[in-house]
């Protein structure tokens, strides 16, 4: 499965660049997400919940960010298992674009994987909760970016 998009954030780069990093600010954003734990710069840990269809699932899973092209793009991959409900796998390459002195355009490109119980809802079930999730999660990304950026 791959997911794409862009969302135009009203702040400056090196701003949308550090809340990408903080692990408040993604804690908040991310959907479900009842735990993270960052334990260096480049490797985090999460406890999410999720809803997909009719199965509900606690993920535990691994990130770790690879920061070279930072604070212009960097990428991620983790890696999470949900139990019996089964397990996903997948990574991202983001991108961070100035457009003027107070706004970033933040583009992304995902691949991910799954298995066990969740495969077997179907794709299109599948593509349409992680897209919804995706969004959701930048919606929510954008907005504390900007009200910290108005603060």
């Amino acid at each position: 499965m791959e997911l794409a998009d862009e969302i135009i954030i009203n702040a400056p780069q090196d701003q949308v660049y550090a809340a990408l990093n903080d692990p408040e600010v993604l804690k908040q954003c991310i959907p479900g997400c009842e735990e993270l734990v960052k334990h260096s710069d480049t490797e985090l840990e999460a406890k999410v919940v999720l809803k997909i269809g009719p199965v509900k699932a606690k993920f535990n899973g691994d990130v770790v960010l690879e920061t070279t092209g930072a604070p212009d793009a960097f990428s991620l991959t983790g890696q999470g298992n949900g139990g019996a409900a089964g397990h996903a796998k997948g990574g991202a390459n983001v991108t961070l674009t100035a457009d003027g002195p107070n706004k970033t355009i933040l583009r992304y490109e995902a691949k991910a994987a799954i298995g066990g119980k969740l495969a077997q809802l179907g794709s299109r079930l599948i593509q349409s909760t992680a897209k919804k999730l995706a969004a959701k999660f930048f919606k929510s990304f954008a907005d504390v970016v900007n009200e910290d950026a108005t603060a």
